[in-house]
């Protein structure tokens, strides 16, 4: 008896999704719970577990189809009961194994030092979309082009490395040939012959992600809908980089996770929140709805596109909570496993481009909300403190807010308020 394998319920709003890739081929063998196929929705990447052990037996929906809840993707068994019409399957790596060597232009000299990647792509996970595409089109052996991705998976990127290592070595060799016999007036044939060449390398057409598609249209609907306005403050750090390395390793050893600056800002950003709830509002139609929690998101960078993983009811949190919640949520945006409830539900964004050495940004609003904190690269800069020019680690703010409903006076007092308790972490303790 045959055992469906069908699209999950993928969570509230979401109907529909992408098949990423197939984990497995027809005929090989899967274990229960073994993922066999990831689904790329307008949010998240899923994985779908295979709901019984038994052998693949037929592919309903092949990658870049999209496919609605409960649509069958395929099937698993080898007793009849379930019928399945299957349909072409994309060109597998193992074909492009077989092909490559007759499409290949370099010789042998250029492939000889490639078998130490071998290894690397024994792996049950197919290469990513856009570089399966390379892949074909380019007429390369896919097994011998080392995966930088999870599980060893094949990315766009380990391609264009294997191409550009392949088309440095090619026209080195004929130019060498033809310089005996080459005229003045033919030098210039070898740059013409190489163009088209180069110009297949230097370009590509990959079709949108339904992440990236989602991430674009809505960021072009907040600047379209919202009246966007952004205010600039700066703050020393000083006291909190003190304040942190006097307590960091008690911090770690009685809480389990590192005292970083997250917690200092998300807990700064909930204290400002209570005198200005404009900034923790948004618009409903004709009514304001004035939210009485904090659901702080933090803005996450992946290598599939930037996700906003939401903190519940930081408001009622310490900072050591913060630290553990923001931890475990970015563990689980790098490794590709945020459900649809991690991403639902914030009232207020903090995006910290500091990581990546942004020194001032204007970040965009993460619609509906009505505000968004921008955190960027500590520095050290000449201040004035009292009279003197001293060195302090300074740190731009910058806070976009939507103008509709934040008052100019209400997002400048709210970014005071973030910096008064930065430069004076006590308040946070005495919620000052």
């Amino acid at each position: 008896m045959s055992t469906e394998i069908r699209v999950p319920t993928l969570g509230e709003s979401v109907t529909e999704a992408t098949i990423g890739q197939w984990f497995k081929k027809v005929g090989d063998t899967v274990a229960a719970d073994e993922p066999i196929v990831e689904l790329e929705t307008d949010k998240v990447t899923i994985e779908v577990p295979a709901p019984a052990a038994g052998v693949l037996e037929a592919i309903a929906a092949q990658q870049g189809e999209t496919v609605d809840v409960g649509a069958l993707l395929g099937a698993i068994g080898g007793a009849a009961g379930v019928t399945v019409t299957a349909k072409p399957a994309a060109a597998a790596p193992a074909e492009a194994k077989s092909a490559a060597p007759a499409n290949n232009a370099a010789g042998p000299e250029e492939i000889k030092p490639e078998p130490a990647a071998q290894p690397v792509t024994a792996t049950d996970r197919a290469p990513a979309p856009s570089a399966q595409k390379m892949i074909a089109e380019n007429g390369l052996d896919a097994g011998t082009i080392a995966g930088s991705g999870k599980a060893g998976q094949v990315l766009k990127e380990d391609v264009l490395s294997a191409m550009s290592k392949l088309a440095a070595a090619p026209p080195a060799a004929p130019a060498a040939a033809a310089a005996p016999a080459a005229k003045p007036a033919e030098a210039k044939a070898p740059v013409a012959a190489r163009a088209p060449v180069d110009e297949g390398v230097r370009e590509e057409r990959v079709k949108m992600t339904r992440l990236r598609q989602t991430i674009a249209r809505r960021l072009k609907e907040a600047q379209n809908s919202a009246a966007m306005l952004t205010t600039f403050n700066e703050v020393d750090m000083a006291p909190v980089m003190a304040l942190r390395t006097q307590y960091k390793e008690l911090f770690e050893k009685k809480h389990g996770v590192k005292l970083g600056f997250m917690g200092f800002f998300t807990k700064a950003v909930v204290h400002a929140l209570k005198e200005i709830p404009a900034v923790n509002a948004e618009i409903d139609g004709d009514d304001l709805i004035y939210k009485q929690y904090a659901n702080i998101g933090v803005a996450v960078g992946t290598d599939k596109g930037l996700v906003v993983p939401v903190v519940r009811d930081a408001d009622q949190m310490s900072i050591a909570d913060i630290e553990k919640a923001i931890n475990a949520l970015g563990k689980k945006a790098r490794d590709g496993q945020l459900s649809m409830a991690d991403m639902q539900g914030g009232t207020f964004t903090i995006s910290n481009g500091g990581v990546y050495g942004s020194l001032m940004s204007t970040p965009i609003l993460n619609a509906p909300q009505s505000g968004i904190l921008g955190m960027h690269k500590i520095q050290d800069r000449p201040v004035v403190v009292g009279g003197q020019i001293v060195i302090r680690p300074m740190m731009y703010l910058a806070l976009s807010y939507d103008h509709r409903i934040v008052d100019g006076k209400e997002a400048v007092t709210f970014l005071v308020r973030v910096k008064e308790s930065l430069e004076a972490p006590e308040r946070l303790v005495l919620d000052l």
